[in-house]
């Protein structure tokens, strides 16, 4: 309505219609304020993935040279939804209920983050239940520990027992350095190093100085490829020690627990990218086995 013809309106009607007006503003505020949570990143452009720091071979490197699956698997997943890719490298915390608070539905209390999604996420029902805030979701493969060992000093196992008096390998501080630190009261602890990581556990191996490293498939397979040497002088044997799952865990991702339609649109683009054999090519330029979740 014209100023002029709003101020020759009684002052009761003026009221009416100014109050009117202002309710239809906020209205219009209220609505545009009341994008969906994928309504957001569309409209930002951007998809922001937080990948942890340090976890060969998924991902790995310097923050302006990140590599690995999932490095990879974040880049196919914002080109399928037609989105750029911001990368949020994070270091894993104590437990996995802090990297979710960190990353996925609060953010740091340093001001990094949350990101859009998380990769690298167990779906494992525990977690689920006791993490509300987070949804978590979408399997894309299965983690499974194996026993990497050199054919030429282990050709087989059947038991842990197989592995007294050998020297061993694992990463520091992960479940299966635990697991082979605490097998059968201790006697498998004299023979044990343990190594920064995974990979580099695998690499002992390759290397003649561990006969076995217990590692996940993933890592063993990522130092194998990485050295060049054939496949043929090496075992990936699944064993099941004590304390640990004897057929792996799924990974997958986790956002927000109620950004629902973006994780709809997220499983949505995953399964395009597995269809379409993005996924199966990802694993195995870098030398893995995809295995299904």
């Amino acid at each position: 309505m014209p100023r002029s013809l709003r101020n020759r309106l009684p002052d009761p009607l003026r009221r009416h219609w100014l109050t009117a007006s202002a309710l239809a503003c906020l209205g219009v505020r209220a609505q545009a304020q009341e994008l969906s949570d994928l309504d957001k990143v569309r409209a930002s452009g951007v998809l922001k993935v937080a990948v942890y720091k340090d976890n060969a071979p998924y991902s790995d490197g310097t923050a302006q040279n990140l590599r690995g699956v999932d490095v990879a698997l974040a880049q196919a997943l914002a080109d399928t939804m037609g989105l750029k890719l911001s990368l949020l490298p994070f270091d894993a915390g104590e437990r996995m209920d802090d990297d979710l608070r960190n990353m996925v539905w609060k953010g740091h209390y340093l001001g990094y983050g949350p990101a859009d999604v998380m990769l690298h996420v167990p779906v494992d029902k525990f977690l689920i239940r006791e993490t509300p805030q987070s949804l978590i979701f979408a399997p894309y493969s299965r983690e499974v520990l194996v026993v990497f060992h050199a054919l030429d000093k282990l050709s087989g196992l059947k038991s842990g027992d197989d592995l007294q008096d050998l020297p061993l390998a694992a990463e520091r501080g992960s479940g299966a350095a635990g697991t082979l630190l605490g097998y059968g009261g201790g006697r498998l602890r004299a023979k044990l190093t343990t190594y920064p990581t995974g990979v580099q556990a695998a690499e002992a191996v390759i290397r003649g100085e561990a006969a076995a490293a217990y590692l996940s498939r993933a890592q063993a397979e990522a130092a194998l490829h990485a050295s060049g040497r054939p496949a043929s002088g090496f075992g990936f044997t699944q064993l099941t020690l004590p304390g640990l799952a004897d057929n792996g865990w799924p990974i997958g991702m986790a956002v927000k627990a109620n950004h629902k339609m973006l994780a709809q649109a997220l499983e949505t683009a995953l399964g395009q990218v597995r269809q379409s054999g993005k996924l199966l090519a990802i694993y195995r330029e870098h030398g893995l086995t995809l295995v299904a979740p």
